[in-house]
């Protein structure tokens, strides 16, 4: 086991990630109810809480017998940006506690367990978006043409912290303590929004200037939707809250913010999904396999899921109940994919295999042409 666990990375807390938001997302569903659909998805919550335990367990073990892999991670620019789905599996698993765990641990169980991994979760998140893009400047020496979309991880932890903080608002005092909490949640959003503005323009110019993405990295594409879509769904969870939380004019203002901001971002969502669609089926021409990126179809689908279903609450347009319906067979179908997968990749020990060197090729020339072509 202390072997096996040697190259075993924080990328691995997006399956986590991605089987927390089958279930949340499908407890968020709009209109009727499917028969069973929420004891299927406590089931997978159920599934999301032991998987992220097991691999507590094993990234503890990670660091205490391997910390020269550990710190190699720290200081890898491809590696270190995944940091962030540390935080992003405790807030997506402590989120679910009490949307639909509950309906197996109980009410206070289910609290407790939020309480503990929202304020877990919130913490590696707001440390990871610091220090993530300070060793990025100050150690790592990268460059505008290696811009992924995996940069924008740790950045989105907070945004997961934004959206899932409000469940917390209605069982804290009234006053003082519910508005601290659903204004700090609204801080964090505007943090986690400004930097991914920051960041964004350089992957979308990687993206245009550089070509498409290496074929593994293809399906981090996707990632740009988590902000998108968790922002989203945040401001919903923001409007939701606030009746109990603020004074008038603040409750009503947050939910004219919920449609304002979020119906625009969720038309850019659904032009990126078709882009990222569009290169996902590209690299799949051209021989892309699976690797653990392909976890990235799942969480970020799922916030967008769960904005869609946002706004569904509070426009009651059906057209949002279909696209929050349309999303979430997305999602379960490419976490089916993802997750038989790993599985198989797990038995036959090739993804906790050692990275293997890639082969030495020489450099291939170009000739631009009059017309600025590259052959």
């Amino acid at each position: 086991m202390v072997t096996t666990v040697r190259h075993l990375g924080p990328n691995w807390y997006a399956a986590v990630m991605g089987t927390a938001a089958v279930a949340t997302a499908g407890a968020a569903l709009p209109g009727p109810r499917v028969p069973g659909l929420r004891t299927v998805c406590a089931a997978v919550w159920a599934l999301s809480l032991l998987l992220l335990l097991a691999l507590l367990a094993a990234r503890a073990l990670h660091w205490t017998r391997h910390r020269d892999q550990a710190r190699a991670h720290l200081l890898d620019p491809a590696v270190a940006p995944f940091y962030g789905c540390l935080s992003m599996a405790l807030l997506a698993v402590g989120g679910g506690a009490l949307t639909v765990g509950r309906d197996w641990i109980g009410d206070d169980a289910a609290l407790a367990l939020d309480v503990v991994l929202f304020t877990a979760g919130t913490a590696t998140g707001l440390a990871a978006a610091v220090a993530v893009p300070y060793l990025m400047a100050v150690r790592h020496r990268t460059m505008a043409a290696q811009a992924t979309p995996v940069w924008l991880l740790p950045l989105v932890a907070p945004m997961v912290a934004a959206a899932v903080g409000p469940l917390l608002v209605p069982h804290l005092p009234p006053g003082q303590a519910r508005a601290t909490l659903l204004l700090g949640c609204v801080a964090m959003f505007g943090l986690s929004l400004l930097a991914t503005l920051l960041m964004l323009p350089l992957v979308f110019a990687r993206l245009i200037t550089g070509g498409p993405l290496p074929l593994a990295l293809t399906p981090s594409l996707f990632l740009v939707l988590g902000p998108l879509g968790q922002s989203t769904t945040a401001v919903g969870a923001f409007a939701d809250a606030a009746p109990g939380a603020l004074p008038a004019p603040y409750g009503e203002a947050l939910g004219v913010l919920a449609v304002l901001y979020g119906v625009p971002v969720m038309g850019f969502a659904l032009l990126w999904l078709g882009l990222a669609g569009a290169h996902v089926v590209h690299a799949r021409r051209h021989g892309m396999g699976f690797a653990m990126t392909w976890w990235a179809f799942t969480f970020p689908v799922g916030t967008c899921v769960t904005g869609a279903a946002a706004l569904a609450r509070h426009t009651g347009l059906f057209v949002y109940d279909g696209l929050a319906v349309g999303l979430y067979g997305l999602l379960v179908a490419a976490w089916s994919v993802a997750a038989v997968h790993t599985v198989r990749g797990l038995f036959s020990g090739a993804l906790l295999a050692a990275p293997r060197t890639a082969p030495v090729a020489p450099r291939p020339v170009t000739v631009r042409t009059t017309s600025g072509a590259v052959r």
